[in-house]
């Protein structure tokens, strides 16, 4: 992959978090905030969920209270490279987490 297509994903990536963020109809409230390549989830508790695109790396980041986690694309899916969980999933749970409520889903 090169620059070019790294950034085409990580800006699909990105957008399809807003749009789900945007189409959530549960009880969390969660704003988002995109500068430079760095997207900021803000609950109501002030809690935050940082995601940023690691371009060197062709890798995404996430970094939310539980710890940090680094995802490299593997057959069209952002994979931790750690636990080998998926991007959306590990999302999800922080987000319920960090939200304290049970019907986060946060999906592409």
């Amino acid at each position: 992959m090169n620059d070019t297509e790294f950034h085409q994903l990580a800006d699909k990536l990105m957008l399809n978090i807003e749009e789900a963020i945007d189409a959530y109809e549960g009880d969390a409230d969660i704003d988002y905030e995109t500068n430079g390549g760095v997207m900021t989830l803000t609950f109501e508790n002030g809690s935050k969920i940082v995601i940023n695109r690691q371009e060197p790396l062709h890798q995404v980041w996430l970094a939310t209270k539980a710890g940090g986690y680094h995802f490299s694309l593997r057959d069209d899916s952002w994979i931790c490279d750690r636990s080998g969980e998926e991007f959306y999933a590990l999302l999800s749970t922080a987000c319920r987490a960090q939200s304290g409520e049970d019907d986060v889903v946060i999906s592409a």
